[in-house]
């Protein structure tokens, strides 16, 4: 007879419950800063360049195991006015993909964005954003198992569940958002923005069955993150994050150090190192490392939290960014014709 180990039962039924406090808590990445359209859409074309195309993925709580898959792509772009360099518009879309569990509960969203930025002065920019998209969520009943299953002795799949909805549920709503974003720039490399953004304004219901509205909340997100250069070849990038989402807050903050291999045009090479810390306890160290315009970055939360000490573990989960800006060559304003002699 097949004997039950309760011990995991314990923690994987404190598990949900800890999820449950979060209350609908949306995707999110420990760096924040190179997924700035799910942060705040008055980030839309605010960049050094003329395209940028980013990746992100984090994967985390494998271990328990009830793994939790993120997958984000974007792409962003300036547009400028002719004969009028006070204003110009970022317009971009990114594709979400989150899946939880066994019960492979997914949310998949696709939206556009778009920013309105004001040139006030060479170093002081103001920029209002909106987003508007697409939402689906799901999950996949055929993946669980229920407690009809068991036969007395051991586990059979081939038993009914006992349970009346269909193998595939999926809800669709709209999303909305809005948000205002600072930015005094110095240079390429001393740059700060600062701003918040309203996510899920309409807060949409996502209840499954036609229960009982179940509603979205609305999440706020503060952020600033700041780059200073400190010598020739060092920076220091500064960070902070603040989320509310209903009866969950989360605030992170960290700090890298950016260090010039090489500033020779075409072989340029940068390194990143640093440490990040969210309030659930969790420490952050990420390292990173970009050739021109090519960017990729590691980070791997080491969480000490409650959870993972029941566990004995400080296992929490990786996270990749891949990032490519393209910067055309702008043309002259003026040019004057070499006369043909």
């Amino acid at each position: 007879m097949k004997t039950i180990n309760y011990n995991k039962i314990a923690v994987v039924a404190m598990f949900f419950l800890s999820f449950l406090r979060m209350d609908a808590q949306d995707l999110h990445f420990s760096q924040f800063y190179n997924s700035p359209q799910n942060i705040n859409p008055a980030l839309t074309g605010v960049f050094n360049g003329d395209h940028r195309f980013s990746l992100s993925l984090r994967d985390q709580w494998r271990f328990v195991p009830v793994p939790w898959f993120t997958l984000s792509g974007s792409y962003d772009r300036q547009f400028y006015f002719k004969n009028n360099d006070k204003h110009f518009i970022g317009a971009g879309a990114i594709l979400n993909h989150d899946r939880q569990g066994d019960s492979r509960l997914n949310l998949t969203s696709l939206n556009v964005s778009g920013a309105y930025h004001r040139i006030l002065t060479a170093n002081h920019i103001v920029s209002g954003g909106l987003v508007l998209g697409f939402a689906s969520r799901g999950f996949n009943s055929q993946t669980l198992t229920w407690d009809k299953q068991w036969d007395g002795e051991v586990f059979n799949g081939s038993l009914p569940t006992g349970e009346s909805f269909s193998d595939l549920e999926r809800i669709n709503f709209f999303e909305t958002g809005a948000g205002i974003n600072y930015r005094y720039q110095k240079d390429s490399r001393t740059h700060v923005d600062a701003g918040g953004s309203i996510l899920h304004l309409l807060s949409p219901n996502q209840s499954f069955y036609g229960a009982d509205s179940v509603n979205l909340p609305a999440r706020i997100s503060l952020s600033a993150i700041g780059n200073i250069k400190i010598a020739n070849k060092f920076d220091i990038q500064l960070h902070g994050l603040h989320q509310i989402q209903g009866a969950y807050k989360e605030t992170l903050i960290g700090g890298l150090g950016i260090m010039y291999l090489n500033q020779k045009r075409g072989k340029e090479i940068q390194v990143h190192a640093g440490l990040g810390y969210r309030t659930a306890k969790s420490f952050i160290p990420t390292l990173a490392i970009q050739y021109n315009n090519m960017y990729a970055s590691l980070s791997y939360d080491i969480d000490t939290n409650d959870f993972n000490d029941i566990l004995r573990s400080n296992k929490g989960g990786p996270e990749i960014h891949v990032r490519y800006i393209i910067a055309n060559v702008k043309p002259l304003r003026q040019a004057k014709v070499c006369p043909i002699y």
